[in-house]
């Protein structure tokens, strides 16, 4: 194998790939890269076994081949070379030699052969949709996965394909995000798949906005998203997720409508003087006037008093002022929705007007 690249087109190869890559490896050879060099294009690959990328690169080529390289030293390298720099790569018996200028770096390798490749079954579904739709649906739902909970299925996203729709759905079983956005598929039985928590996270790096269409295929196991000259492949969660519709509360005829800003402003100032371990924060709800007060173990308080449009009876609930925080700010309206039945009820926030997006948040004792 040998070849010679600019700097400027290995560079964003290197930096898409390596986010996949593990500081700690339980596989040495996951800490490597793969890369191959095929006629008239050199692909890199990365993975930790859960989540695979590879990216292309057209770029010329000597002599064809493929070895793994270590894959933060190399990017490391590409990073410290200077501008419009042209990098030779050069297989040397079981090392590869990187020479630039007068710069020269010898670096191990392990066979190729070796590399765990994710393999995918037969699909058993795919369908298409624009990089800003999928970014849009991601961000308005992951923040809610859960992070190491005992309970594995929670630790990821759940994709519900239906006809022309897809909803996603996370829940970290304290607060819930839901999702619907519109697809171009054939798909007409209901399937449910669950996305791993790094998955998610890896694919909100790579989506930009954007209306071009990208491919998404599912298998039984697997999700494989092509984006021009990416690839973007994720083991699946074996598990099943828990009945979400029961826990989304019916919208009541008394809702608060409040200034989404002026509602958040308020509340994140009344979270200084929290608990900062269980956030809480009390919300009293009066005809058109919401007050928020929270205090902590130091015998500090605050209280917060916004004007909302609000006709029914008075209530007071408590909150995970953070939880609610964390929906204000993935709504884009300029008004929210706030449906609040009694103090043992979950709330629902929604954004004011026809929408397909909402938010759960369960309420907590104080």
């Amino acid at each position: 194998m040998k070849f010679s690249i600019l700097r400027e087109d290995l560079l964003p190869a290197l930096q898409t790939v390596n986010g996949v890559v593990e500081r700690r490896q339980t596989l040495p050879i996951l800490s490597n890269l793969l890369l191959n060099a095929r006629q008239d294009c050199i692909s890199l690959t990365a993975s930790d076994m859960e989540v695979e990328l590879t990216m292309e690169t057209e770029n010329a080529v000597d002599s064809i081949g493929e070895v793994t390289l270590p894959a933060r030293k190399l990017l490391d390298i590409c990073r410290a070379l200077p501008d419009e720099a042209r990098i030779n790569v050069n297989i040397v018996g079981d090392r590869v030699l990187l020479t630039s200028g007068k710069s020269r770096f010898t670096l191990s390798t392990l066979p190729a052969q070796e590399y765990p490749l994710i393999e995918i079954n037969e699909n058993i579904a795919d369908f298409k949709i624009s990089q800003s739709n999928l970014k849009a649906l991601l961000d308005r739902t992951a923040f809610a996965m859960a992070q190491q909970d005992v309970r594995y299925y929670l630790n990821g996203l759940l994709f519900e394909l239906e006809g022309d729709r897809l909803r996603a759905v996370a829940t970290d079983g304290h607060r819930l995000a839901l999702c619907d956005t519109v697809v171009k598929s054939d798909q007409q039985t209901l399937i449910q798949i669950i996305i791993p928590r790094k998955g998610v996270m890896e694919l909100l790096r790579l989506l930009h906005e954007g209306d071009d269409d990208i491919l998404v295929q599912i298998s039984k196991n697997h999700i494989r998203i092509k984006l021009g000259l990416i690839q973007f492949t994720s083991k699946l969660i074996d598990g099943k997720f828990p009945d979400y519709v029961k826990v989304i509360p019916a919208e009541a005829e008394n809702y608060v409508i409040a200034d989404k800003e002026l509602l958040r402003q308020s509340l994140t100032r009344a979270s200084i003087l929290s608990n900062e371990k269980y956030k809480g924060v009390r919300i009293i709800l009066e005809k058109d006037k919401l007050r928020a007060l929270t205090h902590n173990p130091e015998q500090e308080e605050a209280e917060e008093e916004i004007e909302v449009s609000y006709s029914g009876e008075e209530l007071e609930i408590g909150f995970n002022v953070s939880y609610l925080l964390d929906a204000l700010s993935h709504i884009k309206t300029e008004k929210v929705q706030i449906t609040m039945i009694d103090p043992s009820s979950s709330c629902l926030i929604l954004p004011d007007g026809p929408s397909k997006t909402k938010y759960v948040v369960m309420p907590m004792r104080l």
